[in-house]
């Protein structure tokens, strides 16, 4: 049994999968506070209050399990774990590592064919930012980043910055309409792209490192602040990135 008492709204009923409803579903209480960190939860409780099957709960909440924003109990239940400003920071580093030599590779590699779909890429996210469609954003800016690694010829270096984005998008972790807007994400993409057509590596690598050293201060300060810490987050940056 859960330690307390769970209301929530049944999911909508769209064409987007039972999973990521539920995905989505976990992450609106949890922002909400409808679900409290540390609380012990049961997924028939949260099958039950969405209106679902146990399935599609319990394959959505080992997704967000694996993203570290829940932990189970076997035989119990599951509690909501708020990722830590130092965990963030981390998963920015590991793309600074994997992203940096990339695009300076591919800046120095590039070809008529992947220009054309970066930019095409950048002219989707102006639209998106434009109409205020985050969620389409939110997958445009992926993929922009994804066809930069994928024409670097790295494969397991694109899978785990798939994976690390995943878990950011999972966590919940976006600056969007918080510290920044979505045109103001776009704009610092664009100097990336526009390195990448002038076959300048070095330019490149800069603005990639600027915009997710940029995105990981703000993530980082903003966990800080959702959760009352008082951690300098100049010293957690600094100790896991400089």
């Amino acid at each position: 049994m859960a330690d307390s008492p769970l209301t929530l709204q049944p999911l909508p009923r769209t064409a987007e999968s039972l999973t990521e409803k539920v995905i989505t579903g976990v992450l609106d209480a949890v922002h909400s506070g409808q679900m409290v960190p540390g609380v012990l939860y049961s997924v028939y409780q949260v099958a039950e209050e969405f209106g679902v099957s146990r399935s599609p709960v319990r394959e959505g909440l080992l997704r967000l399990a694996d993203s570290g924003l829940l932990r189970f109990e076997r035989n119990r239940g599951f509690r909501i774990i708020l990722p830590q400003p130092h965990e963030i920071a981390e998963i920015f580093a590991v793309r600074l590592a994997l992203e940096l030599p990339a695009v300076r590779r591919v800046a120095r590699e590039s070809s008529p064919a992947l220009i054309e779909q970066l930019q095409r890429q950048l002219d989707d996210m102006d639209r998106s930012a434009a109409a205020g469609n985050e969620e389409s954003f939110s997958k445009q800016d992926e993929r922009l980043h994804d066809l930069i690694l994928a024409a670097a010829g790295n494969s397991r270096a694109r899978t785990i910055i798939s994976t690390l984005r995943e878990t950011t998008r999972l966590l919940g972790a976006a600056t969007a309409d918080r510290s920044r807007t979505l045109a103001d994400i776009s704009s610092e993409h664009r100097p990336i792209v526009d390195a990448i057509m002038e076959a300048d590596s070095s330019t490149a690598e800069r603005a990639m490192r600027q915009h997710i050293l940029h995105t990981g201060r703000l993530l980082v300060e903003q966990a800080a602040a959702d959760q009352g810490s008082n951690q300098d987050c100049n010293e957690i940056w600094a100790s896991v990135i400089d």
